[in-house]
């Protein structure tokens, strides 16, 4: 028996040997035999985009370039613009939204390149986007998406608080005048975009989509190569340098950047590692500049360095690459604003968790760059070099199979017959002879990508797990519905996976710019440096409050607050230096900041140990609190009204209680409606204005077996905001004036409360589901969500870029008091807050207040959001409250449009005694409904009964009058 099992185990062990060796086979397997003499470049009809710049090259291809620089009179145009006068220079103005046009003469038919020279203009401080027209059109989707960034620096030098930790300076815009060539918004094509202008007279225009500009230059330049290191080298001068020039050597330090592109690639802190300059772990020193926000293609950061004299010298520089395996992340260097040769086009940086010294050179060695005496400029700018050409392949893969993907949903539905023969190959040979094209593409970006990386890493595993899957459709078209579900999941892990490839983050400690003979600094971050390096940490971890943020003032130190706040380090961080250099300078009010977890402080304020003002509260503690006395009302303060005036009543209307106001509103969602431009244009149809327009959609969507999505509260998101909203529209309450009963049970209620029910049991929308991915991947073509979903959307799906908007929550159609018909859009929203805690001290009172004026002011809400979006990108724009800090945030005029109608048609929720039973029993009212089909009448009467006693038991307890 003994025997037995050892065969076994060995028999096992062989197996999973011999597996391992076929695995990691795999990871250099070369697909090239799968894909050899097919044209790749072919399109089947009706699968992919027929507006692609790669499509615009084929259509000009052979095209030569022109020969000659045509300046375009900028001053001559047609549209909304003006001219103005900047530094003694004529320039011209364009307002946001606006339509510009310019002629052009161009005396020889070719493929140019245009040149741009602007200046940003005092505004809401996000990136330049503009839609390129020529001679009447959108010469490719590419040119829709035009992106122009700003220049930006530090406001001030790095301070120190009173706990010897460094605080950065904020940033402030400089407002110089940028020479660019139009080029890829992604990075996904390197090089500068070309475009065909015909001999003779040309129109060229400028849409405004976002933020007004001045324009000095409009220029249509010849396509031009850039010169190699060897011509470079062969045009500089000869130099005789001194030896004290040979060994001249100057360090930058990473986090001393003069200018950047965006404001979120300020100076960081790294106590990671016992190589970083300057080194502490005992106090915040900022010693390195990029991380996670130098992550987008075209970003960049620039230093200043002096040599003493006319020569030759070389570059370093110390960067980590910490956030890849298996990746590079590439910068483009600059000096002096061009790249010099073309070998600087793309420098790669490898994987590395440690810091690592690279000097710019190739394996001949150190590139020497002629510099003449005096101040220069380097430039590194983020690229995605050769992953460029691989990303745009696969952006345009993905929305192809998520266009083969809807084709076989049109036929099957969500959730195939998986014994039922489709018969898909005679129907639909197209979508087959795509799913065989797109096999042998996804086999050579594979490839590509290997050889570029040097290994094949989990996220270019995605691209050949589809590959493998679609060779498996063409073979045997039966698995297609097997694996339908399945196919759709690996389509979203694509995409998923192209986003992470896009990444190109990077830590530059510091360059250094040295002679020819000069000695480089050596890393010191061997293992005893490392040791050495966890022990202090260790050590420091005691000592070091890490919740204590900023400046920490005693008691002894004059007025003083303290303010907790439950969101996340990144906020807590930006809101102390925002106190620390606006606040308590302008007021003399020291303000200690802690970050806490919000259920702390019900036991906190109990003990005594409370905060004397908490923010980025949820909208139900502020009445909860005030009903047990444990805040303060804030219309006892003479300028009350004058501070709310910013805010919409519905904003207010969850903080009110008993004739009192126990909060200050900081942020206000909503819904909105988010719709595919593409698909709806397919299918003949526009973005519905009412639930009338919507229902008499749902026919030809799920026609095509799509579906539109209605949030649905489920078990792991209890939203009840489209109910409220319905009950809004239908002209009703939820609760009756005095917070007494619930309203809900009355003719509007049940009305509202049919219509929502019956989109699910009648219509069949779908409870569960993921938005994101099915409006991806065009599933969902139609969907209520919030409207931050627009941030996640932006930056999660790149491939369905300007194939989407949003627009107004669907109204409801009813009469007004004058007779007259009237849309009602009122939507459900909610939000943040912040309040005061009871005190009887009326110093920390009139304290707390002046600190909730000056945190809730457009200036302060302006600063706040667009600090967190910089750090955070945009996936996290701020969603203020406050309506005059709304129009300066990064929203589009046409976007801000939008969201100013609908936030005016908002309805706040009331929070009530026992208002926490409306939430729960509505719910259960909703889910019985649908899942069990009893009557709606019935049974929203029998669960309104329920409330009012839950109402009613609350309203005793805390002493209120119940009739």
């Amino acid at each position: 028996m003994r025997k037995l099992r050892n065969i076994l185990i060995f028999l096992v062990c062989a197996a999973a040997i011999v597996c391992l060796v076929i695995f990691l086979g795999n990871g250099t397997q070369n697909f090239h035999a799968k894909y050899e003499g097919v044209d790749l470049s072919a399109d089947v009809s009706g699968i992919g985009r027929s507006d692609t710049y790669t499509g615009y090259l084929t259509e000009h291809a052979g095209e030569g370039t022109g020969r000659e620089t045509v300046l375009v009179d900028v001053l001559s145009f047609d549209g909304d613009a003006e001219v103005r006068e900047v530094d003694g220079e004529k320039c011209v103005y364009t307002p946001d939204d606006s339509f510009v046009t310019w002629k052009a003469e161009i005396p020889e038919a070719g493929m140019y390149e245009i040149r741009l020279s602007y200046q940003a203009t005092p505004s809401r401080g996000v990136d330049i986007e503009r839609e390129l027209y020529l001679n009447g059109s959108l010469p490719f989707s590419g040119a829709g998406t035009l992106t122009f960034s700003r220049l930006w620096t530090d406001g001030g030098e790095v301070r120190k608080d009173n706990q010897g930790n460094d605080v950065r300076p904020s940033q402030i815009e400089v407002f110089d005048w940028q020479s660019v060539k139009c080029t890829d918004d992604m990075g996904y094509v390197v090089e500068p975009y070309r475009f065909h202008f015909d001999a003779g007279e040309n129109t060229l225009a400028f849409k405004a989509t976002n933020e007004p500009w001045l324009l000095r230059e409009i220029a249509i330049v010849p396509v031009t190569e850039t010169i190699g290191y060897a011509e470079y080298l062969a045009a500089q001068p000869a130099a005789s340098m001194s030896d004290a020039g040979r060994k001249y050597l100057t360090t930058v330090q990473g986090e001393s950047a003069t200018l950047r592109s965006s404001p979120s690639l300020y100076a960081r802190y790294d106590r990671s590692s016992p190589a970083t300059e300057p080194y502490s772990v005992y106090n915040t020193v900022l010693n390195y500049i990029g991380g996670d926000p130098w992550n987008n293609a075209g970003q960049w950061i620039e230093w200043s360095f002096v040599v003493p004299e006319d020569g030759y010298y070389e570059i370093s520089v110390k960067a980590r690459q910490a956030y890849q395996r298996g990746a590079v992340s590439a910068r483009s260097v600059y000096i002096d604003g061009e790249i010099p040769f073309d070998e600087l086009k793309t420098i790669s940086f490898d994987y590395n968790t440690s810091w690592d010294l690279l000097t710019l050179g190739d394996e001949h060695g150190a590139y020497r760059f002629y510099l003449t005496k005096g101040e220069h400029t380097v430039r590194l700018q983020a690229t995605l070099g050769e992953m460029g050409t691989i990303l745009k392949d696969l952006e345009d893969s993905i929305y192809r199979l998520n266009l083969i993907y809807r084709k076989v949903l049109v036929l099957t539905g969500v959730n195939p017959d998986r014994f039922r023969d489709y018969n898909i190959a005679k129907l639909y040979p197209d979508v087959i002879e795509a799913m065989d094209l797109e096999s042998k593409r996804l086999y050579k970006l594979v490839d590509d990508t290997v050889a570029i990386t040097g290994q094949k890493s989990d996220r270019v595993a995605v691209a050949q797990t589809l590959a493998v899957q679609l060779e498996n459709f063409v073979n045997y078209n039966e698995r297609i519905t097997q694996q339908f579900a399945n196919f759709k999941d690996n389509i979203t892990s694509l995409g998923t996976a192209m986003q992470n490839m896009s990444e190109t983050k990077l830590d530059v400690d510091l360059l250094v710019i040295s002679g020819e003979d000069a000695t480089l600094p050596a890393i010191h971050d061997g293992f005893v440096e490392k040791a050495l390096h966890e022990i202090r940490s260790c050590v420091a971890s005691y000592f070091v409050d890490y919740n204590s943020l900023g400046d920490k003032f005693d008691e002894g130190d004059g007025d003083l607050i303290e303010v907790w706040i439950v969101t996340g380090r990144d906020q807590s961080t930006v809101l102390k230096s925002m106190v620390d250099d606006t606040f308590t300078p302008n007021t003399g009010i020291h303000v200690n900041v802690k970050l806490v977890v919000a259920d702390t402080l019900l036991t906190a304020v109990v003990a005594g140990n409370g905060p004397d003002v908490v923010l980025s509260l949820g909208s139900w503690f502020p009445v909860n609190y005030a009903m047990r006395n444990a805040v303060e009302d804030l219309t006892q303060f003479a300028d009350f009204e004058e501070v709310i005036a910013p805010f919409y009543e519905s904003a207010l209307t969850p903080v009110r209680y008993n004739g009192g106001v126990y909060a200050l509103p900081e942020t206000q969602e909503f819904s909105v409606l988010f719709y595919r431009t593409d698909i709806l244009e397919e299918m003949g149809m526009e973005a519905p204005e009412t639930w009338t327009d919507l229902i008499a959609l749902l026919p030809t969507i799920q026609g095509n077996n799509m579906s539109v999505g209605i949030p649905y509260p489920d078990i792991t998101n209890v939203d009840m905001s489209i109910f409220n909203s319905l009950i809004y529209q239908y002209g009703g309450q939820i609760y009756d004036e005095d917070g007494k009963r619930t309203l809900i049970d009355n003719e509007n209620g049940v009305d509202a409360f049919k219509l929502y029910t019956s989109l699910y049991n009648d219509y069949g929308l779908p409870t569960v589901y993921d938005f994101v991915s099915r409006f991806r991947s065009g599933e969902m073509p139609i969907g209520l969500a919030n409207y931050n979903t627009y941030n996640t959307l932006a930056v999660s799906a790149p491939e369905i870029r300007g194939l989407w908007n949003f627009t107004l929550f669907p109204g409801t159609l009813r009469t007004g008091e004058n007779g007259e018909s009237v849309l009602d859009r009122s939507v459900h929203s909610t939000g943040l807050s912040c309040m005061m805690i009871a005190t009887d001290d009326e110093r920390i009172k009139r304290d707390s207040w002046e600190f909730l004026k000056w945190w809730v002011s457009a200036e302060s809400q302006v600063r706040f959001g667009r600090e967190i979006e910089a750090i955070l990108g945009s996936s996290a724009r701020y969603t203020t409250a406050n309506r005059d800090a709304l129009s300066q945030l990064a929203w589009s005029a046409s976007q801000l449009h939008t969201l100013q109608s609908q936030m005016e048609e908002t309805v706040g929720f009331r929070e009530i005694a026992g208002g926490y039973s409306t939430t729960r029993h509505m719910t259960n009212a909703i889910r019985r409904v649908i899942n069990t089909k009893e009557d709606v009448r019935e049974t929203l009467l029998t669960y309104a009964r329920t409330i009012n006693d839950e109402i009613r038991i609350k309203r005793q307890e805390f002493g209120l009058p119940l009739d």
